[in-house]
């Protein structure tokens, strides 16, 4: 029965501080956070599909080298891309003259995606060799790692905006709600958002590790490596 007793305590002062919380509230914020639209967080990730080029030969390849990759060296093959990121913002707005403030329901749509994969093999293996095959399969494990990477930071940056928004409404001086959001999206959303989509490239230089160099340098019964030396050989 005490325990009882405790409980049903407990439930009325959780009740009687929600009431004051509601007392403590102004007219207008119970008109901006009771009839305007909550705050809205939408996120689309898109993947745009790959293309393999087979024009270029591997010293061509090997001139259009990022400093991210070896600087000793053949490239045999490449894979690039672009990631991109579109942050949209509109929001129902009231304002209260009496307390020259104003409230906004941020609506904000982020659109994360890849320009289309572009992926090259030098033409010194032809498509249907096993050199071909071997250096196409391990560009392969470079644009899935941008394909998997997409839906992760989707949900990092969805769960980062419910925290920070949490649907309700934000105040400010009126006039200036507005700019503010679209301050705090250009100068803290965009970089956080794009830093996320960077770290993929950790895991593109786990991929071109030297015990990958070195398991492509012998693969085929040694075919890659005899194309290459043909090719050396020719100047």
């Amino acid at each position: 029965m005490n325990g009882l007793r405790l409980l049903l305590l407990v439930l009325a002062i959780g009740a009687g501080q929600a009431q004051a919380a509601q007392a403590k509230r102004t007219p207008f914020q119970i008109r901006c956070e009771d009839t305007i639209s909550k705050t809205v967080s939408v996120l689309s990730a898109r993947q745009n599909g790959y293309t393999v080029n087979t024009q270029l030969s591997y010293k061509q390849l090997s001139a259009m080298k990022t400093d991210k990759m070896p600087s000793n060296g053949f490239v045999l093959g490449l894979t690039r891309t672009e990631s991109r990121v579109q942050i949209g913002l509109d929001g129902p707005m009231l304002s209260d003259p009496a307390s020259g403030y104003e409230c906004v329901a941020p609506q904000i749509r982020v659109q994360l995606t890849y320009a289309p994969v572009r992926i090259y093999v030098g033409n010194e293996f032809p498509p249907g060799s096993c050199g071909y095959a071997e250096i196409l399969s391990h560009e392969l494990r470079h644009m899935n790692a941008y394909m998997d990477h997409l839906p992760k930071v989707e949900a990092v940056v969805r769960a980062a905006l419910a925290r920070r928004f949490e649907a309700k409404p934000l105040y400010a001086p009126a006039g200036t709600a507005r700019s503010a959001l679209a301050h705090e999206i250009d100068s803290g959303w965009m970089p956080y958002i794009k830093a996320e989509m960077a770290k993929v490239e950790l895991q593109q230089t786990a991929i071109d590790s030297p015990a990958e160099y070195a398991r492509l340098s012998k693969a085929c019964n040694g075919e890659i490596q005899n194309i290459l030396r043909k090719s050396r050989s020719k100047k």
